[in-house]
């Protein structure tokens, strides 16, 4: 009992006291005697408080980055998604502006050739018993295609078709061994035959079966034409001679050809439904620059 009475009155005195410091020091001012007490004071808690802060700050920003953390995260994906999608609709844009350029090309072609033809898509490459080189193509029955019919693109043979189902076709490729067709050189009667040799169409065999006919490096060689224009319509362009091999005795004269379709990179295609009226012979032709 007497210590809670002791304790009241000491915490009397000291607020007594208290409260006549702080009444002394407002009146008195900057001339107050407790003013560098004052400062020593306000130092000490100031730091103290500034600490503080620094402290709580990173603190803060750390928990704060916890809690967003997810929802940054989706944006990040959402973002990346985004990206992707811009990109994707690029190169579809681009891959549609090449595809347009080949079908202008090859419409340009059959137009010269005054061919009737039905454009598909390349969609995959086929291996089949018996042959090497072989597409299938986006087409089929339904669009009116048949076997055997000519395969050709913006810049001359392709092939002709090997079998066609309701909505889908496969091509034999112009490259593949097991192809012939019918072929003759630019500018006058000699005829011969055209072969595949493999090695992914790089080049193509031309047997030509007059074997005093003239034969050089730089000839180009159109198809000659089936009956009824299957399988081959004439004058589609196949290729120009690169190499003339010598066959003394022999019955006929062998040169290989360079294609001038890319059989590695075919994508836009047409196959002809219809034969021309009249043979186009050279017409199809391109330009001489172009050839070299």
């Amino acid at each position: 009992m007497r210590d809670s009475r002791r304790a009241r009155i000491v915490l009397g005195v000291l607020l007594s006291a208290a409260l006549i410091i702080l009444t002394v020091d407002h009146r008195s001012g900057e001339s107050s005697p407790l003013r560098q007490l004052r400062a020593a004071g306000a130092y000490v808690f100031g730091t103290a408080e500034q600490f503080g802060v620094g402290l709580i700050r990173p603190v803060g920003a750390f928990v704060q980055a916890v809690v967003s953390a997810p929802s940054a995260q989706r944006r990040i994906d959402a973002l990346k998604e985004e990206n992707a999608k811009l990109r994707a609709g690029l190169v579809a844009g681009r891959l549609d502006a090449d595809r347009a350029k080949e079908l202008d090309r090859l419409l340009g072609l059959a137009g010269t050739g005054g061919y009737k033809v039905v454009a598909a898509n390349v969609v995959a490459r086929r291996g089949l018993p018996g042959f090497e080189d072989a597409v299938e193509i986006d087409v089929g029955t339904g669009d009116g295609i048949q076997r055997d019919m000519t395969v050709l693109n913006g810049d001359g043979l392709v092939g002709r078709v090997l079998h066609a189902s309701a909505h889908t076709s496969t091509v034999l490729l112009l490259s593949d061994p097991a192809s012939s067709v019918g072929a003759r050189l630019e500018g006058g009667k000699e005829i011969g035959v055209v072969h595949g040799v493999g090695e992914n169409g790089r080049l193509v065999q031309f047997r030509l079966l007059d074997s005093t006919a003239s034969l050089s490096r730089g000839g180009r060689i159109v198809s000659f034409g089936s009956k009824n224009g299957r399988p081959y319509v004439p004058g589609v362009p196949i290729g120009i001679i690169e190499r003339v091999e010598s066959t003394p005795g022999e019955l006929t004269r062998i040169a290989y050809a360079r294609p001038y379709a890319d059989m590695t990179a075919l994508d836009v295609v047409g196959v002809v439904v219809e034969a021309p009226k009249r043979n186009p012979r050279d017409a199809v032709l391109p330009g001489r620059e172009r050839s070299r």
